[in-house]
């Protein structure tokens, strides 16, 4: 408490910048010294990693690409976080929200391109926000816990996706559980597609239009959730559910409304992937994106401009991992994957361990400028 009587907190900058980013150079730095264990340099390491993310042109589409896929998982654990659901099963939504869109672009390939697309991305985020529907629904009438069900989610989201695939949408005449190939006007074209049509020559990558459907998705959840009545009641809901309700409003629709959108935003993940990249319906395309928006999700403080560059780090990780794991076969894809953890370790699970020190500092500082100002007695 000030001498003013009003409460002195640390800069909000401090919170969501400096403190991630301190963190963050420690994973790196714990992550150099396991290189150095293996008998690596740590530093060419990193040349690596960061030229195989944006050292070229292709390298850039791919790491864009990853990211694509974090901002919609990113997005959805913090939407629902924000009314204070830990959503897991953002991997099932983004399944089943896939076969949302892949639906669309099979049966729906007879319209032009402006009409196919809105309709895959409503298709995505129906049926992506039906597999939260359930969840949440059981959370705010049945008192059924958030975390079990969208784990269970996941794993029935699995098996019915292979169900589908073998026995209903799988192409005659083939063994590989895939449908067929969609028509070209069900596809989203490739950006290098895009820069060429206009003179620009980029490189081949799986980088398309989802991008920027991803960044549209940001700006909407941080209009919606800082600027309309119903994401104040969804954040008054997850800091305190009575007091919500003294006020009027209600936790349980707060509860369903929050993991209708999360759901929704997970199933946009089938727009990049099988509307953009696979252009055809088949299994295990969503390749851990949901498990990996949670890390993004808390990394990035929950919020979308956090999200967005927790976002492109994993998406550099992704795709600078690959290029290092190619020119240094030493650090294996399992030393990558190593990496990505204690970036999720020191950004997640040990994000405290600094933060009351950090965060007392700035305040003693502000008593202090505060005490200097008070005009003598």
């Amino acid at each position: 408490m000030s001498s003013f009587g009003q409460p002195v907190a640390a800069p909000r900058w401090v919170s969501i910048g400096l403190i991630p980013l301190i963190n963050l150079v420690l994973a790196f730095l714990v992550s150099g010294l396991v290189v150095v264990g293996i008998g690596e340099n740590p530093l060419e390491a990193v040349r690596w990693l960061i030229y195989g993310a944006f050292g070229y042109e292709s390298a850039i589409g791919y790491t864009l690409y990853y990211t694509t896929n974090f901002i919609f998982t990113g997005l959805a654990v913090a939407v629902a976080f924000h009314c204070g659901l830990f959503n897991i099963g953002g991997e099932g939504q983004a399944y089943i929200g896939g076969l949302g869109v892949g639906l669309v672009c099979l049966y729906f390939d007879f319209l032009p391109f402006p009409l196919i697309l809105p309709l895959a991305i409503l298709g995505g985020a129906v049926f992506g926000a039906a597999w939260a529907f359930i969840p949440g629904y059981l959370q705010a009438k049945r008192g059924s816990h958030i975390v079990i069900t969208t784990i269970m989610f996941n794993f029935i989201a699995a098996s019915l996706m292979v169900y589908l695939m073998v026995n209903v949408l799988i192409e005659p005449g083939q063994m590989s559980p895939e449908s067929r190939p969609f028509m070209e006007n069900a596809r989203l074209p490739a950006m290098h597609e895009m820069l060429a049509f206009i003179g620009v020559d980029f490189g081949r990558s799986p980088l398309n239009l989802a991008f920027f459907w991803a960044l549209i998705c940001a700006f909407l959840v941080w209009i919606f959730i800082w600027h309309t009545r119903w994401g104040y009641e969804v954040r008054t809901v997850g800091q305190n559910a009575k007091a919500a309700v003294y006020g009027g409003i209600s936790p349980s629709r707060s509860i369903i409304m929050a993991m209708l959108i999360s759901g929704a935003l997970a199933g946009f993940v089938g727009v990049n992937e099988i509307m953009g990249v696979q252009h055809r319906l088949m299994l295990n395309f969503v390749a851990g994106y949901g498990f990996v928006g949670i890390a993004v999700s808390l990394m990035g403080r929950n919020h979308p401009v956090g999200i967005l560059l927790s976002a492109l780090l994993f998406g550099a990780l992704y795709q600078g991992g690959a290029e290092l794991a190619f020119e240094m076969p030493r650090i294996t894809r399992e030393m990558i994957v190593v990496i990505q953890g204690l970036v999720i370790l020191f950004a997640g699970a040990l994000e405290n361990m600094f933060r009351p020190r950090i965060e007392n500092w700035f305040i003693q500082r502000a008593q202090a400028r505060r005490l200097a100002a008070q005009p003598a007695d």
